[in-house]
Formats: structure tokens, C-alpha cells, sequence
């Protein structure tokens, strides 16, 4: 009986790996063929170029630029996520772990920036953040916007440049919240009354008790904040498509322009395959020295 339910649950297995290959390893490995050509949608045939992409990357002074600008925005969008994440996790502790209708209303409406789609928070945002958006609205009637008129929060570089990373971190401060104010849960009450005993104060208490025990949350924090800002596409589309003058151009944004405004396939292969590259690697390096954090403390 044991073996014949084993036997039942083969197919799904097999679906699972079947759909792994189709959906995830066959378009990777199509992609990495493609970086080695001059694959053009518009020509009927390509040819192997070699290593010519993936030299011309570090030719190619918009990629640069906008790698420059996915790495800070990367670095921006993590720290102030998991900051506030934590902060709130920690003021609203007593409110989200506990298991009454309310609180767990209270909980759900926390998540929702995460639930969104990205394009739907980027349109609610484009409305606030415009010339004559609610923020600007709200300023001039408190007398903070002067005669100088209204701020250009999208049409100025580096403001620009903080409208997209303050988005995307309310994005995701939302779930990193959720996610801490979890870990927060495991915390055994004991540890801190043993603190208390010992005459730990809060910042002690929080230092040797609160954040040894949600180290493992932070670390899926930081990684998951990283992948995702790593491949950001839709928020930058829709607040600034790119502007001003291609100073907010994400890489991602940045390899979908050449693939299907430019048509190089080949060349936003390899795009894409640095970016992987990339992403996986300080994925990596940064799972690595968290996880020895975790050890240490």
C-alpha cells in the first residue's frame, strides 16, 4: 500500500522537474546560446560572434551607468527596508503577534504594499510624486513649496533617484515587517526575563537576546530585498521610464531597451547573463557572511 501511494505521487514529482526545465533551465540556457551570437529578430540569420558581447559590456558606458545606479539603489532600498522593517516589527510587536480578528486585520493591511503589483504602486506614486501631484498639493498649502513652484520629484536626477528608492523600500519594508515581526514570535519570553534578572537594560536585551534569535530572519531579509531591487523593472518604467536624460535606468530596464528597442538579442543575452551573475554572486557572498553572523552570535 506504502509503495502504490509512493508510485501516485511520481507524476507530481515528475511534473514539478518538468516544469523546473521548461519555465527555468531551457529559457537560462537559451539565453547563454544567444549571448555568443549576433542574434537579431529582424534578420533572418545570426551568426557566433564568440566572446564579442560580453567584451562590449565593459565597453558600453550606459550599462556601466546604469550598474552604477541598480547598486545603489540595491544598497538604499536594503538598509532603509530592513531598518524600518525591524522598527516597526518592534513598535507593533505587541499588536501583530497577537491572534484576534483586529490584530490580524491590522496585519494584513501592513502586508499590503507587498501584495500590490509593482505597476499599481508606480501609478499611485507617479499621482503623488508629479508636478501637480497630492504632494506637491500638500506642500504648497502648509507653505513649504515657494514661489519657486513645484518640486520636480521626478524630473530632477537625484531626486529622481530618491522617489524611486524611497517607492520601492515602502514596497518592501512591508514585507520584511512581516517577516521580522515572525522571528520576533520565536523569541522564548524566558531569555529576556533571565535578561532582566541578570539587570540587562533594553538596549542589552534587545543586543543579546532580540537579535541573536532573528538573525535567520534578517538574513532572508537582506538576500530576498537584494534579488528583488537587483532586477527592478516596472516601478522605474512607470515613474520616470528611465528619465531624466537615462540617469534612473535600472540594468534590468536597460536590457529589455536593448532587446526589444535596439532588437539585440544577442546582446541583452549577455546582458542578462552578468546581471545573473551578478545577482548571484553577491546573493551568495552575502548569505555567506550572514550565516557566519548567525554562528557568531
Amino acid at each position: 500500500m506504502l509503495r502504490r501511494h509512493s508510485r501516485g505521487l511520481a507524476p507530481i514529482a515528475w511534473l514539478a522537474v518538468l516544469l523546473y526545465i521548461l519555465f527555468l533551465l531551457y529559457p537560462l540556457g537559451r539565453s547563454l546560446v544567444l549571448s555568443f551570437t549576433n542574434r537579431n529578430p529582424l534578420k533572418a540569420d545570426s551568426s557566433f560572434v564568440g566572446l564579442a558581447n560580453y567584451t562590449d559590456l565593459f565597453h558600453d558606458a550606459r550599462l556601466l551607468a546604469t550598474l552604477r545606479f541598480t547598486l545603489l539603489v540595491v544598497v538604499v532600498v536594503t538598509v532603509v527596508a530592513n531598518i524600518f522593517g525591524l522598527l516597526f516589527a518592534l513598535l507593533f510587536a505587541l499588536l501583530l503577534n497577537r491572534n484576534t480578528a483586529n490584530y490580524r486585520v491590522m496585519r494584513t493591511i501592513i502586508f499590503v504594499p507587498q501584495v500590490l503589483s509593482g505597476v499599481i504602486v508606480a501609478f499611485i506614486w507617479r499621482s503623488i510624486l508629479t508636478q501637480n501631484g497630492l504632494l506637491n498639493s500638500a506642500l504648497s498649502q502648509i507653505g513649504l513649496v515657494g514661489g519657486d513652484g513645484p518640486v520636480a520629484w521626478l524630473g530632477s536626477t537625484n531626486l529622481a533617484t530618491v522617489s524611486i528608492c524611497a517607492v520601492v523600500s515602502w514596497m518592501t519594508i512591508a514585507f520584511a515587517t512581516v517577516v521580522y515581526s515572525a522571528s520576533l514570535r520565536t523569541v522564548p519570553p524566558e531569555l529576556y526575563e533571565a535578561a532582566r534578572m541578570d539587570g540587562a537594560n533594553a538596549w542589552q536585551r534587545f543586543r543579546a537576546v532580540t537579535l541573536p534569535m532573528i538573525a535567520p530572519g534578517m538574513t532572508i531579509n537582506v538576500v530576498l530585498c537584494l534579488i528583488t531591487t537587483f532586477k527592478l523593472y516596472d516601478v522605474i518604467a512607470v515613474l520616470t521610464g528611465g528619465g531624466p536624460a537615462n540617469t534612473t535606468q535600472s540594468t534590468a530596464y536597460y536590457l529589455l531597451e536593448v532587446a526589444f528597442t535596439q532588437n539585440l538579442f544577442g546582446y541583452s543575452s549577455a546582458i542578462a547573463m552578468l546581471l545573473l551573475a551578478l545577482t548571484a554572486g553577491i546573493a551568495y557572498t552575502v548569505t555567506f557572511l550572514l550565516r557566519k553572523r548567525e554562528v557568531r552570535l
